[in-house]
């Protein structure tokens, strides 16, 4: 089961439903199930709906940036956006779509 630390602002896209789409550099990990941990104990989970993985510019595309970082408002702002998390881009990337666990 993946489970992913978030920053503040990632969790506050989570929750409130803005997005649906988590980007991690690295191959799939199994399992059908998400948890999110943010640096405040709280802990978020759901359900898998889809996984793809590839180069970045597979995995990030006009249809998915807005899914992975909702307060872009262009795939370029979103791609700086992830190059300041993930300097390095040559790898493998994931997206896991998922929807949260109704409370």
């Amino acid at each position: 089961m993946p489970t992913f630390r978030t920053k503040k602002l990632v969790c506050e896209w989570i929750r409130s439903g803005e997005k649906t789409i988590e980007l991690r550099r690295g191959r799939s990990i199994d399992g059908d199930t998400i948890t999110f941990l943010s640096g405040r104990g709280e802990r978020m989970k759901g359900r898998i709906l889809g996984k793809h993985e590839g180069k970045l510019e597979d995995v990030l595309t006009t249809v998915t940036y807005s899914k992975i970082v909702p307060t872009a408002k262009s795939f370029d702002e979103a791609l700086a956006f992830i190059k300041r998390i993930y300097p390095l881009t040559e790898s493998i990337f994931t997206i896991y779509e998922f929807q949260l666990d109704e409370k």
